[in-house]
């Protein structure tokens, strides 16, 4: 029995791709079923092609898979273009009613012809093509077609029972249909023991909303943007029913002020964005730096530069989120590697913006952002708000009129205390202009130098747990690297490596300012070798390695920009050309 199954169904933008998607992965997710799902769509509303993946297995999945045994054509195109991901005895089923379909190349694939439309005119409506599709994936992988029943009633309810009925009349009519007239099957592996488990099904924008009201996040303001616009979406249902409030700015450069006008006044506010918005938030950035303001931005990452490719991955802001901005400012910069990790982190950001009292930058991608994927819970339980240096009314009481000063730079760690306006004696001027300790504006050299050094004090000696993780032999000489979204492939392919007798481990970042130098160095011992894995075009976090950490003469890179995820394949086959293979076990 194979341990997981990937199925596709492609075609036209406008032909309901993602509706039948989402429905079979759905039902997978609540037969019981770990689901990774990856949509491939472009910037268009109709037309182009587009396809929607479902890998289905009995253990944890952290990438959608390279294999694709199950492939719904609804046009020759799609056929083509998916052709180099069927695995040899793998089964296309084609739209029979519009198309006859050729194979772009020999291989073992069965490729077998189905009236889609038609059915779907039989069952009431050509529209429901996508249903009798979901029907014969069902009879494929011989799943009982009424447990599709409750998703299509969630699906479609709202438009009444005779809509659910005649979707269902479609998806029954399907699954006959091909049990009639084929007599082969691609069986899913054995369901999981789920007892013990929350088995949830979420994407990585949607853990992030959720870990930002988790952690105590009641105000987001932000501008439409593929792909974080599901962020917004979320936290617009939710936010209200905690007495949340979300703003739908004019651009990004409003969206972040706002955001650092609710943390000024002592509400925990966020802005979601993407590459070309952040780049529009340098200037505010600064802002908050300079004003020692704490907010929380999170950039889900796409293909840049400039609009770039608006519906395809990336990891190339690395370098911006790290040094963006004119000037030099105190930041935190994390990079999830899990679904989970982007609930924790985002509600720890609060924590970190304000105990530091400086901007944090969560990174996401829109591979990680808009991936859904079946989670065991997230951990609500580790989650804790601290405030950080609020002073309180007692004692700014004590010290009397004028005396508050809200830069103080004589404190040790550089964080002085922070007031919310309304406070008596808390009387000071946030200013993005240099100033002294009560918020002054002044150019003299010794004040400058004074307040420079407590800004930077504040992240001296930063301890977190986000930083590096390391998985597999401790010992290994060879090591695979990465930051964020590429942690489930990654560790994928070391675990291939390792069963082909080659010894690596897999360092991975969660964090990567404060650059996590001591762990690093620790995780790097012993290492000959390393293989930087990242999605763009200039290494970004090699070269953030190097400045940091040396090893000029042990990384290596694989990079991947062309706005598909890195795939196993291509990490894999990198690894054999770099990693020499006489190394002892």
């Amino acid at each position: 029995m194979i341990q997981d199954v990937g199925w596709k169904v492609g075609g036209k933008q406008g032909e309901g791709i993602d509706s039948t998607g989402e429905i079979y992965a759905i039902a997978l997710h609540r037969m019981g079923y770990y689901v990774f799902t990856y949509r491939h769509f472009m910037s268009l509303i109709k037309g182009g092609h587009t396809n929607y993946k479902i890998r289905a297995s009995n253990r944890q999945l952290r990438h959608h898979g390279d294999d694709l045994h199950v492939l719904v054509a609804f046009d020759q195109t799609t056929i083509d273009f998916n052709w180099n991901e069927m695995v040899d005895g793998g089964i296309v089923i084609y739209d029979a009613s519009a198309f006859e379909a050729v194979k772009p190349s020999h291989r073992d694939v069965n490729l077998f012809g189905v009236p889609l439309t038609e059915i779907a005119k039989q069952a009431g409506n050509a529209i429901m093509k996508n249903m009798v599709a979901i029907g014969v994936s069902a009879a494929i992988s011989k799943l009982d077609p009424e447990e599709f029943r409750p998703v299509v009633q969630d699906k479609f309810g709202k438009k009444g029972q005779a809509v659910v009925e005649s979707n269902m009349e479609a998806l029954l009519r399907g699954y006959a249909y091909f049990q009639e007239h084929y007599h082969v099957h691609f069986p899913l592996p054995d369901k999981p023991d789920l007892r013990d488990v929350d088995h949830l099904f979420a994407s990585g924008n949607q853990a992030t909303a959720f870990g930002a009201l988790a952690g105590g996040c009641r105000f987001l303001a932000a501008y439409p943007i593929t792909p974080a616009t599901e962020i917004m979406y979320w936290v617009l249902e939710q936010f209200p029913k905690y007495g949340g409030v979300v703003v739908q700015a004019e651009d990004e450069i409003a969206a972040i002020n706002m955001a650092i006008g609710a943390n000024f006044a002592g509400v925990r506010g966020m802005t979601s964005t993407s590459g070309p918005g952040f780049s529009l938030m340098m200037e505010a950035l600064g802002l908050a730096g300079m004003s020692e303001t704490p907010v929380v931005i999170v950039d889900v990452q796409r293909s840049g530069p400039s609009t770039g490719l608006p519906t395809k991955t990336e990891q190339s802001d690395l370098s911006e989120a790290v040094n963006g901005t004119h000037g030099e400012i105190p930041r935190i910069v994390l990079t999830p590697r899990t679904v989970e990790e982007c609930f924790l982190y985002t509600a720890e950001a609060f924590n970190l913006a304000d105990r530091y009292q400086c901007p944090v930058i969560v990174m996401t991608d829109l591979y990680m952002g808009m991936s859904f994927q079946s989670v065991d819970g997230f951990p609500v339980h580790r989650v804790r708000q601290d405030r950080g240096k609020l002073i309180s009314d007692e004692e700014l009481a004590k010290l009397g009129r004028f005396a508050y000063q809200r830069y103080d730079a004589s404190v040790p760690d550089g964080i002085s205390p922070r007031a919310l306006p309304g406070q008596k004696n808390a009387r000071y001027v946030a200013l993005g202009n240099e100033h002294n300790g009560v918020g002054l504006e002044v150019e003299d050299q010794e004040t400058r130098v004074t307040q420079m050094r407590k800004r930077q004090r504040k992240l001296e000696g930063f301890r977190h747990e986000s930083g590096v993780t390391v998985d597999g032999r401790q010992d290994a000489p060879y090591a695979l690297i990465g930051f964020g979204s590429t942690y489930g492939v990654l560790e994928e392919a070391r675990e291939v490596l390792e069963s082909q007798g080659l010894p690596v481990k897999h360092i991975h970042f969660s964090r990567v300012w404060p650059f996590p130098a001591d762990a690093f160095h620790d995780a790097m011992d012993g290492v000959r070798l390393a293989l930087v894995t990242e999605q763009n075009a200039t290494g970004q976090l090699k070269r953030l390695i190097r400045e940091q950490a040396g090893y000029h003469d042990v990384l290596q890179s694989c990079l991947k920009y062309d706005g598909d995820p890195m795939s196993l394949k291509e990490i894999v086959h990198t690894a054999y050309q770099t990693f020499p293979m006489g190394v002892l076990n």
